[in-house]
């Protein structure tokens, strides 16, 4: 075969020729087309990841501010990652931009926003005084952290998407964060209670690699009509925690901690009932 009838590769070239003049290799990703076959897109979607990136940038400022001292910036620092986090997969999904890039993205994010940041901050409030016992608390927590996000990626399309098998991250992060904020609005000093709150933040891990399930509000449609009563509900629940977020909102992490195990004990309590009255009145 002639050169001439040879296949043409100048694409190829040219994209190897200029993943050469950056320090960072351009990423190049391929993806299912609707007839089946893999097409090779080059890039990153920017939106959707821009968000990812400003929860990744609000982790490590709450590591930082807990450095410096500042536990109740570096609590809202995590709530604030949370917002964030949910908005990235929404706007994805919503502009038709999510990909495999963006969802490996995400996993390290949350490890950072709700896996080491939490756990330093709760660490340098409260934990630092139990010595080397602190960092097991901590490090509970972190490895939890990390347990429940590989799991949960392993498991993509083959869950109920209604439910969440263990504590979810940012829930998890939520319950610690919210307890080092509120207990800081209160002038509580974290290591006059240390030993309680190492026992706290370590359930919090613990509930994360459970099998308790936990709702995930996923199947709510924010597209569609809805009710003209449930704009009036958020607008009340939005006034409802102004009036003092840090408090509210950890109680509001921890009815949703507790919601899972208190599910699941009634579960089994119904079916021990079944099981029970199945069993008086079977015939002798």
């Amino acid at each position: 075969m002639s050169d001439e009838n040879k296949p043409s590769n100048n694409t190829d070239d040219q994209l190897d020729e200029g993943l050469s003049l950056f320090p960072i290799d351009e990423h190049v990703e391929e993806i299912a087309g609707p007839d089946g076959k893999k097409v090779r897109h080059k890039g990153i979607y920017l939106l959707p990841n821009l968000f990812t990136t400003a929860a990744l940038f609000s982790g490590f400022y709450a590591i930082v501010s807990a450095m410096d001292g500042n536990f109740a910036n570096a609590a809202i620092a995590i709530f604030v990652a949370m917002v964030l986090d949910g908005l990235d997969g929404r706007v994805a999904r919503l502009t038709n931009t999510q990909s495999a890039f963006g969802a490996e993205f995400d996993s390290l994010s949350d490890m950072v926003a709700f896996g080491v940041a939490p756990a330093l901050v709760v660490f340098s409030w409260a934990l630092n005084d139990l010595g080397k016992v602190g960092w097991v608390f901590a490090f509970v927590f972190v490895a939890a952290a990390a347990l429940r996000l590989a799991r949960f990626n392993t498991h993509i399309g083959s869950d109920d998407k209604r439910f969440f098998t263990g504590l979810a991250s940012p829930a998890a992060a939520g319950l610690v964060a919210g307890m080092v904020w509120a207990l800081t609005d209160f002038g509580v000093d974290g290591g006059e209670i240390a030993l309680l709150v190492g026992v706290l933040t370590a359930l919090g891990g613990l509930l994360m690699v459970s099998n308790v399930r936990y709702y995930s509000f996923k199947d709510f449609d924010l597209r569609g009509r809805v009710p003209f009563f449930v704009i009036l509900l958020v607008v009340l629940v939005f006034a409802v925690v102004s009036t003092d977020p840090s408090r509210i909102l950890w109680m509001i992490f921890i009815v949703y901690a507790l919601s899972g195990p208190v599910q699941a004990l009634w579960r089994w309590r119904q079916r021990r009932q079944a099981k029970k009255s199945g069993a008086d009145t079977s015939p002798e």
